[in-house]
């Protein structure tokens, strides 16, 4: 897992980023004021991000019709928001879904909803197609919090 610490930084920015606009904008708005006041804030930051990416799935080498929009993605990670009274299982499970699927190795899950902002950080390891929650310093936490 050594290759994870190599995001702590861009991770480290796009949280602080986040931390700017929750603090500017406060918690409970819609999703999408969130979603476009964060590519604002990264954009004045200098870091480059894309908006509702679209991620295609394929079945046994089948390219499938329906596809999914990523909420942003920063490079080689996947940025997930809500605006939500707390996090769930399900909102989890979907950032996993967009790793596996995807393929990217980490992914940060924020939530705007609350009055304090809640992140988390995940990470996909490809050989055993598992995801993993991870600290601020990129080492996996214990396993009861595996998705």
């Amino acid at each position: 897992m050594v290759y994870l610490f190599e995001y702590k930084d861009l991770v480290y920015q796009i949280i602080g980023a986040a931390m700017t606009v929750h603090s500017e904008l406060g918690y409970g708005l819609l999703e999408p004021v969130y979603q476009e006041a964060l590519q604002l804030e990264l954009k004045d930051r200098g870091i480059e991000s894309v908006r509702e990416q679209e991620l295609k799935i394929y079945y046994k080498q089948h390219l499938l019709e329906k596809t999914y929009r990523m909420d942003m993605v920063v490079g080689d990670v996947i940025v997930e928001l809500k605006s939500v009274s707390e996090l769930v299982a399900g909102h989890r499970a979907q950032l996993c879904n967009y790793l596996r699927l995807a393929r990217k190795p980490l992914g940060i899950l924020i939530n705007f909803g609350e009055e304090c902002l809640v992140g988390e950080r995940w990470a996909y390891d490809k050989t055993t197609n598992r995801c993993f929650v991870v600290d601020r310093n990129m080492r996996p936490v214990p396993m009861e919090y595996e998705e």
